[in-house]
C-alpha cells in the first residue's frame, strides 16, 4: 500500500507540473473562461459513464450531493477561473511560485477548521523552505520580469485561488473522506463546468474562440491527465496521507515542471534548479513526517 501512495502521488505532482505551460499555450487560442470550462467539461464527459457504471451518480445524487457540489465550486470553478484569467498576464513559472503558497493557507486553515491539527513550528519552517526553494529554481526568470498592472492584478488572482484550493482540501477532509473519489471528481468537474460556462456566456461574449490543433490538444491533455486522473487520485490520497502531504504537491509540481523542461526541451540544469529543487524536497519530506 505505501509503495502505492507514493507512486500516486509522484504521478499527480508531475502531471500537475506538466499543466501550467498547457494553459498558457492554450491561452493563446481561447478565451480563459471559455478554456477552463470546456477543459473541465470535457473531463466531466469522461468520468460520466465510468460514474454511472460505479455507483457514483448515486452517491452524487443523494445526501452528500449538496456537499460535493460546494466543494467543487471551490476546488473547481472559483480557483480555475482565477488561475485562467491570471495567466493571460501571469508567466507560467511565476503563476506556479504563486501558487506554491498553498501549504502556508493549508496549515492554517487545517489548524482553524480540523479537529486535532498543530500548527507546529516544523510545519511553518517546511511552508517557508518551500516557497523560497520555488523562488530559488525560478530566480533567473522572475529576475526578467517588469512589473505591470496586470501582473499585479493576475499575481493577486493566483494567490486567492491558492488560499480557495486549500480551503478546499481541508472541507474534503473534514466532511467527505468517506465519499469515493470517483463520485467526489465526477461531481466536482461536472459543477465546476457548468459554473464556468456559464461565466464565460456572460463575460466572455464576442471574444475570439479558436480551436486550433494545438488548443484541442492542451484541452485534451489537461482534461485526462490534468483533471480526470489527477483528482480521481488526489481524493483517494487525501484519507491516507497527512494534510500537510497534499499541500507539499504544489511545491513539487512546480519543481518538476522545471525539471521537464530541462530534460525534454534541453534547458540548462542550473545551480537554481539544483538547490531549489532540493529545498522544495527537503520542505516535502519536513511536512509529511512532522504530520505523520
Amino acid at each position: 500500500m505505501r509503495a502505492r501512495i507514493v507512486l500516486v502521488y509522484l504521478a499527480i505532482a508531475s502531471l500537475w507540473g506538466s499543466t501550467w505551460s498547457a494553459i498558457r499555450i492554450g491561452l493563446a487560442d481561447l478565451p480563459p473562461l471559455t478554456f477552463a470550462g470546456t477543459r473541465m467539461a470535457l473531463a466531466a464527459a469522461i468520468l460520466a459513464p465510468i460514474a454511472l457504471r460505479g455507483g457514483a451518480l448515486r452517491v452524487i445524487a443523494g445526501e452528500a450531493g449538496p456537499r460535493i457540489a460546494l466543494v467543487g465550486a471551490f476546488q473547481i470553478a472559483l480557483p480555475y477561473g482565477l488561475m485562467f484569467v491570471a495567466q493571460q498576464w501571469v508567466p507560467s513559472s511565476l503563476a506556479a511560485i504563486l501558487f506554491a503558497s498553498f501549504p502556508v493557507w493549508i496549515a492554517l486553515l487545517a489548524r482553524a477548521l480540523l479537529p486535532g491539527e498543530r500548527l507546529t513550528p516544523a510545519k511553518l519552517v517546511s511552508a517557508a523552505i518551500g516557497v523560497l526553494g520555488i523562488v530559488v529554481v525560478q530566480l533567473p526568470q522572475l529576475g526578467a520580469l517588469q512589473a505591470s498592472g496586470g501582473l499585479a492584478l493576475g499575481s493577486a488572482l493566483i494567490v486567492l485561488a491558492s488560499i480557495v484550493v486549500a480551503l478546499a482540501n481541508v472541507l474534503v477532509r473534514r466532511h467527505l473522506v468517506a465519499v469515493s473519489p470517483l463520485a467526489m471528481t465526477a461531481g466536482q468537474t461536472a459543477i465546476g463546468a457548468a459554473a464556468l460556462l456559464a461565466a464565460a456566456f456572460l463575460l466572455e461574449r464576442g471574444r475570439p474562440v479558436a480551436f486550433t490543433p494545438t488548443a484541442v490538444g492542451a484541452l485534451l491533455y489537461l482534461a485526462v491527465f490534468g483533471t480526470a486522473l489527477t483528482y480521481i487520485g488526489l481524493y483517494w490520497l487525501v484519507p491516507r496521507v497527512p494534510i500537510a502531504a497534499i499541500g507539499a504537491i504544489p511545491l513539487l509540481d512546480t519543481t518538476v515542471a522545471v525539471s521537464i523542461g530541462a530534460l525534454w526541451l534541453a534547458e540548462p540544469i542550473t545551480w537554481h534548479l539544483a538547490a531549489g529543487g532540493a529545498m522544495v524536497l527537503a520542505a516535502t519530506g519536513l511536512a509529511s513526517r512532522d504530520a505523520g
